[in-house]
């Protein structure tokens, strides 16, 4: 038999995943390393298990105990998951700016919670560092993993990661990006990488509101340059132990929109549902790579983790034009296109009982290559395309003289009026041509692909 003892034997080895559409103009292979395949969804359950081990190893923590940790949620996923199958409790102190998901996904796995204000200093008594660190000291047979400073977070890099893009590239790959938030990934992964080929190339992503990039660059830790930010699980406002900057040979900043919005292109696109931070390290690792990048190059990006922490978020278009991430030039929405109208758009449909010949005129008559079909009642029970209507008469000349309900397809969809281009498009397809849209005053509308053409180049 083929089985694992524990889920947290299912750790690691995660695919590398060659990105083809984002990447348009780019030279070189840009392959993403997923590291949602990890049971905990994401690549922090690999540190987990390696710091809650380190510590068993040293008689830091003994049976029964609990594992107190600051987290941006992952991994408090991981340890949470390693806890379950060594038998420990957990406490997580989050920062207020984590989303709702990432709250409720812990709480499901049996952890407990503490919220902490985002906006104060890292040695605040009420910032979630600090909650975690007084927690761990009244606490009796308390574990403070303290995956900024605990060193075993860039050793499992090290030891996982950094070998598995090593062996799956081949030893080929030239470039290696991801964003730094405690370092560990970054560095251990860069370390292990550079120690077989002194020649890689480690880009570090950071987030405006972090310190990282400058001081990188200039030796000088700039308390103007933290800020609040929304991006989740990258950039810092202090400088954790596992940072080593001789291992990161560049750093780029991403703004919380343009990793907003490429992480909603990396689902549309590559079919990839990943986190906010995904998408940063993609904007920024692609902006570097538009002036470095050679046709021989390999650069592989680490995508930490998952979307589903993200649906009240990124993944939710409301919040998104909140934010004012979702342009209205470029993310238009349905009520926007009826509204362009301006009133002059009546909707055309068929009677289902009308011969296919009058069909056919109408729709030469009213220059429309599709529209829905109705009952005598006025409901409408299904849909006619010119091109169907002309695959079936090339096939069968006869048609023209059946009625349009024996050859007609299923009914468009309908869709809310809210829901913007990248929603509508991703609704039409070969099998749905058109979708419906019923606006304010109940009136139906028609929306096809030439109209989102058409908002989209407005």
């Amino acid at each position: 038999m083929n089985y694992y003892e524990s889920i947290i034997d299912t750790i690691g080895n995660t695919p590398l995943v060659k990105l083809n559409k984002v990447t348009r103009g780019i030279r070189g292979t840009v392959l993403a390393k997923v590291e949602y395949f990890n049971p905990g969804n994401s690549v922090k359950d690999r540190i987990a298990v390696q710091m809650i081990e380190d510590a068993e190893a040293a008689g830091l923590i003994k049976p029964g105990g609990t594992i107190i940790e600051g987290t941006s949620g992952n991994t408090g996923m991981g340890l949470a998951l390693a806890a379950i199958g060594k038998g420990y409790k957990c406490i997580f102190t989050m920062a207020d700016k984590q989303s709702q998901e990432k709250i409720d996904i812990l709480r499901a796995v049996g952890a407990e919670v503490i919220v902490c204000p985002t906006n104060v200093t890292p040695d605040d008594p009420r910032s979630y560092y600090s909650v975690a660190q007084r927690l761990s000291r009244d606490i009796p047979n308390a574990l403070y993993p303290n995956q900024y400073d605990n060193l075993s977070n860039t050793a499992a890099h090290y030891a996982t990661t950094g070998p598995e893009i090593w062996r799956d590239t081949d030893g080929r790959i030239t470039h290696f990006a991801a964003g730094v938030g405690t370092g560990g990934t970054i560095c251990g992964t860069s370390k292990f990488l550079k120690e077989q080929n002194g020649t890689v190339v480690s880009i570090g992503i950071d987030t405006y509101g972090s310190v990282f990039k400058k001081y990188k660059e200039t030796g000088v830790f700039d308390e103007g340059e933290i800020y609040p930010y929304l991006t989740e699980g990258i950039g810092e406002d202090i400088l954790p132990k596992n940072v080593d900057f001789s291992l990161i040979d560049h750093f780029v900043k991403v703004t919380d929109k343009d990793a907003a919005i490429m992480t909603r292109r990396l689902a549309r696109e590559e079919g990839l549902f990943v986190g906010w931070s995904c998408g940063s390290a993609v904007h920024g690792a692609l902006e570097w790579a538009k002036d470095h990048l050679q046709a021989e190059d390999v650069l592989v990006i680490l995508l930490p983790d998952h979307g589903t922490r993200y649906l009240g978020k990124i993944y939710n278009d409301t919040w998104m034009k909140d934010h004012g991430f979702l342009e209205s030039r470029q993310f238009a929405t349905a009520r926007d296109i009826v509204k362009s109208r301006n009133g002059h758009s009546s909707l055309t449909t068929i009677g289902g009982n009308v011969p296919v010949s009058q069909a056919i005129k109408l729709l030469n008559q009213q220059s429309i290559s599709q529209m829905p079909v109705t009952d005598l009642t006025g409901h409408i029970i299904g849909s006619l395309t010119d091109s169907a209507i002309l695959s079936l008469l090339i096939d069968d000349p006869s048609v023209k003289d059946q009625p349009v309900e024996t050859v007609m397809d299923k009914p468009f969809k309908f869709v809310g009026l809210d829901n913007t281009l990248d929603v509508l498009s991703s609704l039409i397809d070969r099998e749905n041509r058109a979708l419906l849209v019923r606006d304010d005053a109940d009136n139906i509308h028609v929306i096809t692909q030439a109209d989102l053409l058409a908002a989209v180049t407005a």
